[in-house]
């Protein structure tokens, strides 16, 4: 088989839990680019915050906001921001519930709280920079959301509609964050709409990831790799388990692809 794209999560995929990544994870990266398969970071974070980490591995095609926002090299394939309603009905169930929210703009990072100890945390392990209190003069701009401080049961409160489902952040330490979810926006929507804008099959592409929010992108490829760190839950939609993102996951599942040595 001829491989034409890869996308790769970071968290639990590329970045090991002490936020560096293996040296196989970038020879893996170089030697797919080398070979012509165009790699894609495809990511929960924000752009604005992966930017170092995308220029230290030479990747430019970029999926952000679990797929809200897409780049391929420099041009924007994808931008769906979040409907201001659906935004304002979730900074109310939060502060009905004592939930802290970060919201995301193309640009910023906007907290309902900048010294809660779980956003202290929360910022913390993703070592966020451009962090500012939230206003409601960005409510028209937000494109994605991420909830501190709430317990598996309480996701439901969110659920306010159809297309909305929540997603636990799969990284030690913030378990109790929880991702927004649009079943017609997310990593695999993304993707897909990135093959079509590409012309590459849906069997010509691999992805690999360890959370929830990645569960649409392993089934929109024909290679989908679960971390063996990954979730649980996720294995019944990935195609492959590879190795842990400490022992050389990506490198070990595309070696059993054949595609590096």
């Amino acid at each position: 088989m001829t491989y034409k794209a890869l996308f790769l999560d970071i968290d639990g995929t590329i970045l090991k839990p002490d936020h560096t990544y293996t040296e196989s994870t970038k020879n893996a990266i170089s030697q797919l680019k080398e070979n012509g398969i165009e790699v894609f970071i495809a990511t929960g974070r924000p752009l604005h915050e992966i930017m170092d980490l995308a220029e230290e591995l030479n990747v430019d095609s970029l999926i952000g906001y679990n797929g809200a926002f897409a780049v391929y090299q420099e041009e924007t394939i994808v931008d769906e921001p979040i409907d201001s309603s659906i935004v304002k009905d979730f900074l109310d169930i939060a502060k009905e519930n004592g939930h802290e929210l970060v919201l995301y703009t193309n640009g910023c990072n906007y907290f309902t709280s900048l010294e809660h100890p779980f956003v202290r945390q929360f910022n913390d392990i993703f070592q966020l920079k451009k962090n500012e209190l939230f206003t409601y003069d960005v409510v028209d701009e937000i494109i994605g959301i991420t909830i501190m401080n709430i317990s598996p049961e309480e996701a439901r409160l969110y659920e306010i509609e159809e297309n909305i489902r929540l997603s636990i952040v799969n990284v030690n330490g913030a378990e109790q964050a929880q991702d927004l979810i649009r079943k017609n926006v997310n990593k695999g929507e993304a993707v897909k709409t990135i093959l079509q804008r590409l012309d590459i099959p849906k069997e010509q592409a691999i992805a690999f990831g360890d959370g929830m929010n990645d569960k649409e992108m392993l089934q929109a490829v024909g290679e989908g790799f679960a971390m063996g760190n990954a979730h649980p839950d996720l294995l019944e939609f990935a195609k492959h388990q590879t190795t842990s993102v400490t022992e050389s996951g990506i490198f070990n599942g595309l070696k059993k692809l054949g595609l590096v040595e």
